[in-house]
């Protein structure tokens, strides 16, 4: 019989106490194996958003995260890893060109990334748009394709953090995502668990992200960054804006291609700007500081190394990428200049149109999504396009185009404040 049982830890916390080493150690240990039922974990997740924890709480909660499951080792490999960890944004297709331009500069991306749910795309999903690419590796072959090429983009495997994937389901359904102890705890017990020397973590802050303040950012920020510290991994975090899309798509195959075009030297300007100041953090994180990832991506070794990384996961990076069925073009209400176009509701008629998932079964059209012909601080025409909506079923527009009613916003340039994209470093 448990010497601990799960009503005197929810008591514990809900009263406003401290979690002791050995009671974290038990509940998660119990609620990995089903000892603890879900309602009993969904009262102590409450109770720890609404009381909070502190550094040492947190530190010991991610630790038993971890020791729920395996732990990789990548100390076999001839060059150092350094991986990068994104809070969600719409737009934000940034691991991308970012892991194989990483790895053209001589550091091993170990990314083990997810797909989407609600309005924030996923890595995985973009990928699946490429024909023959496998996003399931075992342990052997992710280890093969990092020694290989240097990156590798996987789904993270059953054995890594399991007290993660049940807790991270659980808040889903319970009201208890925001909690950034239980935010913070998550992502760093899989990247710990994950087995990389370095990590750089882009927390995104604005309407389209899950912080829409730069205090809760930071305090984010800061837990993950100290989190990563204790656990021996040298880490840093830089803050940066989502309150407009990031580039010029948000959708699966759209992300790609724009992808692709940023390998190639071209993209749009703020996407380029964060794969880079991203890849100088992980290349000096990874004890690589003098590596110059401009070089990379102007010389052509970012792209090759993105065609071998892709090869290596059986997909065929010269494929032709899906296209909807359907397009339908959103035009602009007045002239001037577009002051405003909301993340968040970019990202929900996406999330209409096929190109996310309100439930993690649910498949994903790979073509769907919105294409922005027109950002923030640009002018504007009346009658102009503005957004192509792609869809394979038509009847989604309608919904898409709601999400969007309040979310473009035109008037004179002097209601425009253009925004920095990196907002704050925290180390």
């Amino acid at each position: 019989m448990d010497a601990l049982d799960a009503i005197s830890v929810i008591r514990a916390k809900r009263d406003g106490g401290r979690l002791t080493d050995a009671s974290i150690d038990w509940v998660i240990d119990a609620y990995t194996r089903g000892a603890v039922a879900e309602e009993q974990m969904s009262a102590l997740a409450m109770a720890i958003l609404l009381n909070g924890m502190d550094r040492a709480e947190i530190a010991r909660w991610t630790a038993a995260m971890i020791a729920s499951g395996e732990r990789m080792d990548f100390s076999g490999l001839s060059r150092p890893t350094v991986d990068k960890h994104s809070t969600g944004g719409v737009g934000d297709k940034i691991t991308l060109p970012l892991a194989p331009l990483v790895a053209a500069c001589g550091a091993a991306v170990p990314q083990l990334s997810g797909r989407g749910l609600g309005h924030t795309g996923g890595t995985l999903d973009k990928l699946e748009s490429i024909p023959g690419w496998r996003a399931s590796l075992s342990n052997e072959e992710m280890l093969d394709v990092l020694d290989s090429v240097g990156a590798v983009i996987c789904a993270a495997g059953d054995g890594l953090a399991p007290a993660d994937k049940k807790l991270y389901a659980l808040r889903d359904v319970t009201g208890t995502v925001e909690s950034i102890p239980l935010i913070a705890s998550s992502i760093m017990s899989k990247k710990i668990a994950e087995g990389t020397g370095a990590l750089v973590l882009d927390v995104k802050v604005g309407s389209g992200a899950f912080m829409k303040n730069l205090d809760d950012a930071t305090e984010l920020a800061r837990t993950m960054v100290g989190l990563g510290t204790d656990h021996g991994v040298r880490t840093i975090a830089l803050l940066t804006g989502m309150s407009a899309p990031l580039g010029r798509t948000a959708g699966n195959a759209l992300e790609v291609r724009e992808s692709v075009e940023v390998l190639a030297g071209g993209g749009p300007a703020d996407v380029v700007e964060l794969t880079l100041a991203l890849a100088r953090e992980m290349l000096d994180a990874a004890g690589l500081p003098d590596a110059d990832p401009a070089k990379a991506l102007a010389d052509g070794s970012a792209m090759d190394a993105w065609r071998r990384m892709i090869r290596a996961q059986g997909g065929d990076p010269e494929a032709a990428l899906p296209v909807a069925r359907e397009q339908h073009v959103v035009t602009a209400s007045a002239t001037g200049v577009l002051t405003e176009l909301d993340a968040y509701a970019v990202g929900v008629a996406a999330w209409r149109l096929g190109a996310g998932r309100a439930r993690k079964e649910d498949s994903v059209q790979a073509g769907a999504g919105v294409e922005l012909h027109a950002k923030p601080g640009d002018s504007v025409v009346s009658g102009q396009p503005l957004l192509t909506l792609h869809t394979d079923t038509p009847d989604r527009f309608a919904a898409a185009e709601q999400a969007l009613a309040e979310a473009i916003r035109i008037g004179p340039a002097a209601d425009f404040t253009p925004a920095p994209t990196v907002l704050a470093r925290v180390a």
